[in-house]
């Protein structure tokens, strides 16, 4: 690591250390660092969607979870084997590093991430998964506040799949409408029920407790693997509380360089490379402190 990179990877040890409590805003770039890029074929998911990305020449695992199928059979034939490569790949290094790095510290998730992964090291009940998650599915009409783990579900449908299909009568649907059934994940029939209102308010009220209604305790605000197409869900509010809040500190993780607001100077930390190494440096760095003391 860099020796510029070095000094700013002990300040942050030093700032994960004295922090009261840390808020964590996870983006895409993070599940990449894990092996598990939903923008690119990565290694895994060339293996595990052959079929697919050669039969419909898909330029991404995702570009593929949003294409216009011809039918459902199609569509969910896709899903089905999307989503179980995600229940059962192996919980990212990365994620592992991050949940030993805070495990001391009261920490809310707030995450843009779909894949499951978060909620592989932390509770649910600390972990607002603004866009979604494949675990679940949900009525597309949706005619009701509900949404179902898929897990079982998935290994079903694969087993049915002839090719790349699945037989029409395989595709899952609501049992109350009759509807087909879709992944509960962001797009124009996204429900934003009773599951979603109450983590957004869970990470509301960790917010409130932290930072408005104690504030001399010292936050972080941890970001990784954000990137700018959605700026508003994290790497804005994130930017905002900093500014607002002297005991605040914002710091920011990711392989491409990132804007440096001018106004967060000496409030903030940048630290550009890769998030393997740098998570894995991080958790060096404080059990050597720890060790020391």
């Amino acid at each position: 690591m860099r020796v510029g990179n070095q000094a700013a990877l002990q300040e942050l040890a030093e700032r994960i250390a004295q922090a009261d409590a840390v808020v964590i805003g996870g983006g895409s770039g993070l599940s990449s660092a894990a092996g598990y890029d939903h923008y690119h074929w990565s290694p895994a998911f060339s293996e595990a969607l052959a079929p697919f990305r050669e039969q419909y020449g898909f330029t991404s695992p995702l570009a593929g979870f949003y294409h216009c199928f011809s039918s459902y059979g199609e569509q969910w034939g896709y899903y089905s084997q999307y989503i179980r490569f995600m229940w059962e790949a192996p919980t990212g290094q990365p994620y592992l590093d991050l949940q030993t790095l805070v495990a001391d510290k009261p920490v809310f998730v707030l995450t843009t991430n779909v894949d499951q992964q978060f909620f592989r090291v932390f509770p649910q009940e600390q972990i607002c998964a603004f866009q979604g998650d494949f675990s679940y599915c949900q009525c597309s009409q949706p005619c009701r506040d509900d949404i179902w783990k898929n897990r079982e579900l998935v290994k079903e449908l694969t087993g049915r799949l002839v090719g790349v299909r699945l037989p029409e009568e395989a595709v899952p649907r609501c049992p109350d409408c009759g509807r087909v059934l879709v992944p509960w994940v962001r797009d124009d029939t996204f429900l934003e029920g009773t599951f979603w209102q109450d983590s957004l308010h869970r990470y509301h009220r960790f917010l409130r407790r932290w930072i408005m209604d104690q504030s001399d305790k010292k936050v972080l605000l941890l970001e990784l693997g954000v990137g700018e197409m959605t700026p508003s869900i994290i790497k804005l509010p994130f930017w905002e509380l900093t500014a607002k809040n002297e005991n605040v500190f914002y710091a920011c993780l990711n392989r491409e360089a990132s804007h440096r607001p001018e106004h967060l100077r000496g409030r903030s930390l940048y630290l550009q490379g890769d998030l393997v190494e740098t998570l894995a440096a991080l958790r060096q760095e404080r059990s050597i402190a720890a060790n020391i003391k």
